[in-house]
């Protein structure tokens, strides 16, 4: 029996990944019938109109530029090429000169939208608010109605005791580092999360849970396959859900160019996603170490395109629509963001992890311990330890079989559909 038609706002962060993963489960809902609204970040305008979704946009500062003059995702495009040294230092030490910084900006958006955000949610009159990001933003939690939120991110970033801290990259079988690690994140957050989580009361929302930024919904979804998973020490409880993928069906079809299509080797896709490529340098690198190989290459060249030179045994684009190159490729070179992680495991294919920042340690660690992929040193990786890696996972039958019958399990818990079911539900009764 088909649901009542609703009206769903969705707030995802202003990335690609958390606005991808969005665009995936309301596309969904929109061709069940259901109004979908996006309160993005206002630099996506024009972008999810032609989707069929309605457009209700925030500034999250001061704006410098007229909507739709600047790249969707600016700001953070710009914060990391700006902050792309802070990703050479040991993950312990990032907290203080780059996960602060990142939470600083981040609660400073959610301040400056609270009174904009509030007249979206008076204007639209939703049914349900699904909010896809790490920070709390209170006007979504006191609109009155039911509150999903989506963890798009590796699922360390639901705390558990028995598990490695989130950002570290620690191995889940060794529990030396955490302690100092735990205790570090809390001297470098623990008055920040308490100023903030004062104005997120301040404005009529509940008390943040501790050293956390946002709070759980009444009903929670997190993307990652069981294949993959931890195993808790504590049960999330009924109101989480986790979907084994997310993987939007939006992507235009991606046609192998010819020639790449008619040459020798495996065919491999590379990306640092639409943020880590901003760092030109490591581009470079990566690019000049693959030339050598006897391999095809498809290179996702990111927002500084023009600053890319690729070899004849490679084509690239600004942009290419992921989900339908995944496919294609016959393994990919990644930065472990979450949603790539999530779609190389949903298509069956094994990665060469390259973390910069945030949960993409954690997902390379945990790829790599599990052996579904390698885990390289970012910025020390030797050409003899690419070239071994890649030698290594493409002839590894054994471990792409395995991953051939989870691709099969994933695909066929229908993850999308499984969220617009979930937060059908979470609106009320048919």
């Amino acid at each position: 029996m088909p649901h009542r038609p609703l009206t769903a706002l969705f707030m995802p962060e202003s990335a690609y990944g958390p606005t991808n993963n969005c665009i995936g489960i309301g596309d969904v809902l929109r061709r069940r019938g259901h109004r979908v609204v996006f309160a993005a970040e206002a630099s996506w305008k024009g972008r999810l109109e032609p989707l069929g979704f309605e457009e209700d946009l925030v500034d999250l500062s001061p704006p410098d530029r007229e909507p739709g003059e600047q790249d969707a995702g600016a700001f953070w495009k710009e914060f990391i090429a700006s902050t792309a040294p802070e990703f050479r230092k040991p993950t312990i030490e990032q907290l203080d000169t780059w996960i602060k910084p990142v939470w600083a900006e981040l609660i400073s958006g959610a301040q400056y939208c609270q009174e904009q955000l509030a007249e979206i949610v008076a204007r639209t009159r939703p049914d349900v608010i699904v909010e896809d990001n790490v920070i709390c933003f209170p006007a979504l939690l006191t609109a009155g109605v039911p509150f999903v939120r989506i963890v798009s991110c590796n699922p360390l970033e639901i705390p558990d005791p028995a598990l490695p801290p989130a950002f570290s990259g620690y191995p889940a079988g060794d529990q030396a580092q955490w302690p100092a690690f735990r205790a570090e994140y809390d001297r470098v957050h623990r008055a920040m999360w308490a100023e903030f989580g004062g104005w997120v009361t301040g404005q009529g929302a509940p008390p943040l849970p501790d050293l956390e930024f946002i709070h759980p919904g009444q009903v929670n979804l997190y993307v990652y396959p069981e294949l993959a998973d931890y195993p808790r020490s504590r049960p999330l409880g009924p109101g989480w859900h986790r979907l084994d993928s997310s993987v939007r069906e939006t992507d235009a079809p991606f046609p192998v160019p010819e020639l790449l299509a008619s040459g020798d080797g495996a065919l491999i896709y590379f990306s640092l996603g639409s943020l880590g490529s901003a760092d030109v340098a490591l581009m470079r690198r990566i690019i000049d170490c693959l030339a050598t190989t006897p391999h095809r290459y498809i290179v996702s060249k990111g927002p500084l395109h023009a600053e890319l030179e690729l070899a004849p045994n490679m084509h690239g684009a600004e942009f290419l629509p992921q989900t339908s190159v995944i496919p294609a490729a016959d393994l990919v070179i990644t930065h472990g963001g979450n949603n790539t992680t999530t779609e190389c495991l949903h298509f069956g294919k094994p990665m060469i992890v390259l973390p910069l920042f945030w949960d993409q340690h954690d997902n390379a660690q945990r790829i790599d311990e599990l052996g579904l992929g390698i885990r390289l040193d970012t910025y020390r990786f030797t050409g003899g330890q690419l070239h071994g890696a890649l030698a290594r996972l493409l002839g590894d039958t054994a471990m792409r079989g395995r991953l051939e019958r989870a691709a099969a399990i994933i695909q066929g818990r229908q993850g999308l559909r499984r969220a617009a079911d979930v937060i059908e539900a979470a609106a009320g009764p048919r």
